[in-house]
């Protein structure tokens, strides 16, 4: 049974949104505050500074130091948390219900009045540095940022949200709070509760809390995305070579999105998908492969990551460009029936605990400016068939490939022999 209670939303005078997902059968509460800002919003020159921005924003306010913050969400056993992407950030709690108001109140301060101090910033840099140096490290993290920089070459969409090191070296205090009150205004907020709360008590509290959020809402347009595709490949001393295919996909409002989510599903979703059963069961090829895609507000990627040895890579490649062949011509009704089934259990799933309403809540109404029922996903995904999962794949396929190793790749193929696989 799909629960249809719809959230209650109202959008204050100065366009603040605030939305609550009331559940009555809880005793936690799960706030926050999103922002449709992220890395693509910076210029190449400020690369890394909504990152940096995100860990700076828990390093003191003209109420509360550092440790004032920490000290006081956790003495009543709460949860404080954030993290950016390239087209959001957000800054969320989890408490007990009678917490609640501490935890809008911290969230709060912390976003408006938050002091960027010399010698935090200076601190949190270097903390910042070590995250970049620990995820380049981290070659099946690192892969990621690679791949979606080949798919985007030269674009704000396709740089990383660590940023650069050299970047993050240099921004200064001013350029911090600059970029501040210009990017995180009140029209680009929304504030999200999911518990069991009442929603004309939560609107009170953040139209009181929240009264003092920047409102220069004369930002320009982001740089639109161009996918481009290529190659890029780094020869480096490690166990296993990390690889990711990809080609472009859709935005969050195509009407192929869900289609791409089945054809993903289906491919490397899971254990029962045909590269899991291709590549690793029958031929041993690799430990770990999945297929994934993401959106943004105008495009988006779909891509096969993949881990293997040295000697297995020649064989792993044309594996799997056959496979993706295959799904052009092959009868997929029965695997599409079943991609249907996992992604509607692991929707519904995700409903039963508050942080994760409350996130689908906030990011529905930063990406689509609208709640979307469950049953309107569902029904929308059920729509989806076999034919049209062989047509995006089709449309998918014509397109130039992104292609990004690293790793011990000298027996990996030409970037023109790969090219060739989709032809």
């Amino acid at each position: 049974m799909i629960i249809k209670k719809k959230p209650e939303i109202t959008v204050l005078d100065n366009n603040v949104t605030i939305a609550t997902d009331k559940i009555e059968y809880v005793e936690s509460v799960s706030v926050g505050t999103w922002f449709g800002v992220g890395t693509r919003h910076e210029t190449e020159a400020q690369n890394g500074i909504a990152h940096l921005l995100e860990h700076m924003f828990f390093k003191g306010t003209s109420r509360r130091s550092s440790k004032d913050i920490a000290e006081q969400i956790e003495s009543v056993g709460g949860h404080l948390n954030a993290y950016t992407s390239r087209e959001q950030t957000a800054f969320f709690a989890r408490t007990l219900l009678d917490d609640v108001f501490l935890a809008v109140d911290i969230l709060s301060d912390i976003i408006q009045n938050s002091l960027f101090d010399e010698n935090e910033l200076e601190r949190e840099r270097i903390v910042v540095l070590q995250e970049i140096g620990q995820a380049i490290d981290t070659p099946d993290d690192i892969i990621f940022d690679h791949f979606q920089r080949c798919a985007y070459p030269n674009q704000a969409i396709g740089r990383p949200v660590l940023g650069q090191p050299e970047v993050v070296s240099g921004l200064k205090r001013q350029e911090i709070k600059n970029f501040v009150s210009k990017q995180y205004t009140n029209e680009r907020f929304v504030f999200s509760v999911a518990g069991n709360v009442e929603h004309k008590q939560m609107v009170e509290l953040v139209e009181k809390k929240f009264a003092s959020l920047p409102n220069d809402n004369s930002q320009p347009a982001v740089e639109p995305a161009n996918y481009v595709g290529g190659d890029f490949r780094e020869v480096k001393q490690l166990e296993q070579i990390h690889i990711i295919i990809g080609f472009p996909s859709v935005s969050y409002d195509h009407e192929d999105f869900y289609a791409y989510q089945v054809l993903s599903m289906l491919l490397g979703g899971g254990m029962s998908s045909r590269l899991f059963q291709e590549v690793r069961e029958k031929r041993g090829l690799a430990y770990s492969i999945q297929s994934f895609t993401t959106s943004h507000q105008d495009g988006g990627l779909m891509g096969i990551y993949a881990g293997t040895g040295e000697y297995f890579i020649e064989e792993m490649l044309p594996v799997i460009s056959d496979e993706l062949n295959k799904l052009t011509s092959d009868d997929l009704e029965e695997e599409v029936i079943r991609a249907k089934t996992q992604l509607k259990a692991a929707l519904l799933m995700s409903r039963e605990g508050t942080a994760n309403r409350c996130e689908q809540l906030a990011q529905q109404l930063i990406i689509h400016k609208r709640f979307k029922p469950i049953t309107e996903i569902v029904e929308k995904l059920e729509k989806v068939d076999s034919l049209a999962v062989r047509k995006i794949a089709s449309a998918m396929l014509s397109n130039r490939p992104t292609l990004a190793a690293l790793g011990p790749i000298s027996r990996l193929e030409t970037y023109s022999s790969f090219e060739k696989r989709f032809v």
